[in-house]
């Protein structure tokens, strides 16, 4: 796994490179399967980012649907 904390755009960023030096033909046999783990770590911090962010986002959605709700049943009690 990676020792340093990195964040998404550097980690999309860097799998971007490797892919394309892979495609390139710029990677030697010898550095292709380090390589290869290097992208597959980059990948699952991507994957843990997305799915983070998108429990953050529906978290936030709830809390918003949840206060709307109350506020409009607030505003249909009152008329």
């Amino acid at each position: 796994m990676m020792n340093e904390e990195i964040n998404y755009t550097e980690a999309f960023a860097r799998l971007q490179t490797i892919v394309a030096e892979i495609e390139a033909g710029e990677i030697s046999v010898d550095e292709l399967s380090e390589k290869v783990r290097h992208a597959v770590a980059l990948i699952k911090v991507c994957k843990s980012r997305l799915s983070s962010t998108e429990e953050e986002v529906d978290k936030i959605l709830r809390e918003l649907d949840a206060a709307t709700g109350a506020s409009a049943e607030a505003g249909a009690e009152g008329r």
